[in-house]
């Protein structure tokens, strides 16, 4: 039997795949990293504007959605917002923080790309790009993978090609269908940091298209403080794009207008301005103000109105329903819910249990963090995690 011609191949240079091939190719592993594209880390050099948030210092196991929450405990102890940061410090690449523990990358996030790839060749890794992966096959204690019209083979696979999420950047369902290959199960993906779609009765709030304000969002247990902003579509922002994750066909999302309004401040404000309008009281937008206003028909002045009528419209401020028909997709969502099975895989090693020597990381598996930084720092993990397994 010829011997393998390398120790790995990793399938996938995203944030996850890079460091796994960096991390591996130093504990001297002789690792193949392969891309479709002919550019690699392509959704990281998009991420965050441009300046990549790649982690959060908040970081913790709660933040992430998976169908055992308990999966990525390990990983995400393991490797840490500090030790990202460290290596991040190492190069030199000047960063800040923004709010809610996000931190970005002063410059361009080509410096992310860059400290990688420059990680990767340290390690004597062998990095191509800009050929499909035709075929992947199993046999003999191998993995043999066709891309383009060569043939490579290693006793370790990585599959870190990432969700279906933002295809216009090359994503595909790959992972999916390779892991089902394997006889791997797959939690049904779905968009998620995604736009909401309004229609119904909810058409009217398309109007106010580009009007932003700081709500709480609801959506089952679920919930967000930051802003929302209504589109020509629907809702966005960073409130609503949270509460997408947790949010499915059929149910509400429940917004609070004033979370920070005190129980009973609608008859106070009535008692100190009875001449004024419900939409004057508002403390939001003009137009938002108005358009609420009119949906809950109290024209007229405050002190013409009874009590009970000002407590009902507090209450439906507070928790004011829409009824979303769908999200924007893949093509707008950040990352996917759902994926490879975490059933399938150990927590410590991201080996799958029934295929020795196949290992899945990243957005491929089914953990996926807030916005914020909070995938970045599950790529380092869980790529850190198998690179040291490998």
């Amino acid at each position: 039997m010829t011997a393998p011609d390398y120790d790995a191949i990793v399938l996938g240079a995203g944030a996850a795949g890079l460091m796994c091939a960096a991390v591996a190719g130093q504990r001297r592993k002789r690792v193949l990293l392969l891309d479709h594209a002919e550019q690699v880390g392509k959704k990281i050099l998009i991420s965050g504007g441009g300046r990549c948030n790649f982690t959060n210092i908040h970081t913790a196991p709660d933040r992430f959605l998976s169908a055992n929450p308990h999966f990525a405990k390990s990983a995400l102890a393991r490797y840490t917002p500090a030790d990202f940061l460290a290596l991040v410090e190492r190069h030199g690449i000047a960063y800040h923080e923004k709010t809610l523990g996000q931190l970005f990358c002063d410059g361009s996030a080509k410096a992310i790309v860059a400290m990688l790839l420059d990680e990767a060749d340290k390690a004597g890794v062998d990095v191509r790009t800009g050929q499909p992966v035709n075929d992947v096959t199993h046999a003999d204690g191998k993995f043999t993978v066709r891309f383009g019209d060569q043939s490579f083979a290693a006793p370790a696979l990585v599959i870190a090609t990432g969700g279906p999420s933002i295809p216009k950047m090359g994503a595909t369902g790959f992972a999916y269908d390779l892991a089902r290959q394997f006889g791997l199960k797959v939690v049904e993906p779905r968009p998620a940091l995604v736009p909401l779609t309004l229609g119904g009765d909810d058409v009217l709030f398309r109007d106010l298209s580009g009007v932003a304000t700081p709500v709480e969002a609801r959506a089952g247990k679920a919930a967000f403080r930051e802003a929302a902003l209504f589109t020509h579509k629907g809702l966005s922002g960073p409130a609503i794009l949270q509460i997408s994750s947790y949010w499915r066909h059929g149910e509400p999302v429940t917004i609070d207008f004033l979370p920070d309004a005190p129980q009973g401040w609608l008859t106070e404000a009535k008692r100190a301005r009875p001449r004024a309008t419900l939409a004057s009281v508002l403390a939001l937008p003009d137009r938002l103000a108005q358009t609420l206003a009119d949906r809950l028909a109290l024209p007229g002045e405050l002190g013409a109105l009874t009590d009970r009528k000002l407590a009902e419209a507090e209450a439906r401020l507070a928790r004011w329903p829409f009824r979303p028909n769908g999200t924007e997709g893949f093509a707008k969502a950040e990352v996917t819910v759902g994926g490879i099975s975490t059933a399938n895989l150990s927590s410590q090693t991201m080996m799958a249990k029934s295929v020795p020597g196949l290992y899945a990381v990243g957005e491929a598996v089914d953990v996926t963090g807030w916005l914020g930084g909070y995938n970045f720092q599950w790529a380092w993990a869980s790529g850190h995690a198998a690179g040291q397994a490998l």
